[in-house]
Parts: structure tokens; C-alpha cells; sequence
């Protein structure tokens, strides 16, 4: 099998799931620095790797790579995980976002309207929009069969790294938002899958034992950050491999208006 060798700058991590097919995997997906197009990146095992190539958002990742047999979706690729080097944590000192605004908005950004469109006529697969009227909503969720779960648990630890089985959040959360200038927009409501939202829901419930207070937190952050009047704000969006028409957001791009 032949691997393509490439640099990506990693935007997105999801919240790890667990599988009989690849273990305990994580999603992320990024900018690949060769063309400056978004590329899904699965499945990572993330709490498998090495701690010298557990790499952080908006590092700069070098992977051996190829194009999936199981996966048809243009941006999606399988990854070699012992290939994985960080080369560079892109941070944000000194209060600019620069390093990282140079490799992200080299990117097409487009509405979500435009996403959909492009689902149906060419199977795309990962956006980078701009949403305005930005909302933040949570449902009660239904779990997993915990026996099931724990079943995945007790047979990846027979082959891989012990590990304890990670917490399924009870909760769903939302953007609800429209297209940043289309006049006809009908509106979004699409499900945020991103790391950070889940293990702030599970680090917070020690500081707000409240549920209510707790969520409340969470929603003062994450408007925050998608504060349109105050922020650049992008979306991350992608599809699921088998439902093409439902898309999520993946992560949020917020650099400071100047």
C-alpha cells in the first residue's frame, strides 16, 4: 500500500468513541499544508499514542497517510499512527492570532447553504463557514448499551494500552445559526461534537455541581466564543459517513476582530 507523507495543521479533535472495528478512536481533521484543503484524518487512537505524538489543536503534524477503501468521501484519509511527528504548536502569544489565520482562512469559507448544495452534487464532506446569529442549545441524550461499551473496553485492553473506558456525556449540544450574508438563509440547527465541550462539561461539574449552573457556564463560554460581534467567527463543519446529509460542527475559529 502506498502512504503519502503530509503536514497538516490540526483543527478539529472530536470526543473519542469506542469501536470493535478500530479500538478507541478520535476524528480530527485539519488544513493539509500542501494545497491548503481540509482533510479528515481516521482513526486516530489518540490515547494510544506516544506522549511525544499526542499533539494538540492547531499543532503542526507530519503522517503517513492513503485514501481509505471504506470511506468514499473525497476529504477523508487513514492514517499510519505510528508515522505521527508534531512538528509545531501553533499558539496564540503575544495575543495574535496570525500563525494560525495565515493557514486557515487560506481556505475557501462558504455558507452552509453552500455546504448542502455541494453534499448532493459533489459528496463534500467538511466545510469552513460563517455563521451569524449564533445560539447554543443542549438536549438530554440516550446512552449507549453501557454493557456494550464496556464489552469494547474489556476487548481493546486484551491487544492495547490499558485504559479506562471514557465517560459518554448525557447531553447533546447545539448551534443554532444563519448563513453570514444569504439573504434567503432558512437557518441551521447542527449538533457540536467537539472535544472541548464534552471535558468541559465533565471537568466543570466539579466547580458547578448544579447541573443548571453547570450548564449555564458552558453556554456563557461557548457564545463567547461564537460571538459574532466581537469575534471572526468560522465554523468547522463535516458529515457522518453514513448519513451524508447530517453535518455537525466540528469546532469553532474565533480570532479577534480588530
Amino acid at each position: 500500500m502506498k502512504f503519502d507523507k503530509k503536514q497538516i495543521l490540526v483543527t478539529v479533535k472530536a470526543y473519542p468513541n469506542p469501536s470493535k472495528k478500530y479500538g478507541e478512536t478520535v476524528c480530527c481533521a485539519g488544513v493539509d499544508l500542501s494545497n491548503s484543503r481540509l482533510i479528515r484524518l481516521y482513526p486516530i487512537p489518540f490515547r494510544d499514542l506516544d506522549n511525544d505524538q499526542k499533539f494538540k489543536k492547531y499543532s503542526i503534524i507530519e503522517v503517513k497517510c492513503f485514501p481509505p477503501s471504506d470511506d468514499h468521501r473525497p476529504e477523508s484519509l487513514r492514517v499510519d499512527a505510528d508515522s505521527i511527528s508534531v512538528i509545531a504548536l501553533l499558539d496564540t502569544e503575544k495575543g495574535t492570532w496570525k500563525k494560525r489565520k495565515d493557514i486557515v482562512l487560506k481556505v475557501p469559507v462558504k455558507s452552509m447553504c453552500q455546504v448542502y448544495r455541494e453534499a448532493e452534487s459533489e459528496d463534500v464532506s467538511l466545510g469552513l463557514i460563517k455563521p451569524e446569529s449564533v445560539t447554543f442549545e443542549w438536549a438530554k441524550q440516550s446512552l449507549s448499551d453501557q454493557k456494550a461499551r464496556d464489552a469494547c473496553y474489556a476487548q481493546l485492553n486484551l491487544f492495547n494500552k490499558q485504559k479506562k473506558p471514557i465517560e459518554e456525556i448525557p447531553l447533546d449540544f447545539y448551534y443554532k445559526f444563519k448563513c453570514a450574508d444569504v439573504a434567503e438563509c432558512p437557518g441551521h440547527k447542527l449538533s457540536i461534537i467537539d472535544w472541548e465541550l464534552r471535558q468541559s462539561y465533565r471537568q466543570w461539574r466539579m466547580r458547578y455541581p448544579d447541573e443548571k449552573e453547570l450548564l449555564q457556564k458552558i453556554e456563557q463560554k461557548w457564545i463567547e466564543i461564537s460571538d459574532t460581534a466581537k469575534k471572526d467567527v468560522y465554523f468547522y463543519v463535516g458529515n457522518m459517513k453514513r448519513f451524508r446529509k447530517t453535518f455537525m460542527v466540528l469546532g469553532v475559529f474565533w480570532p479577534p476582530k480588530r
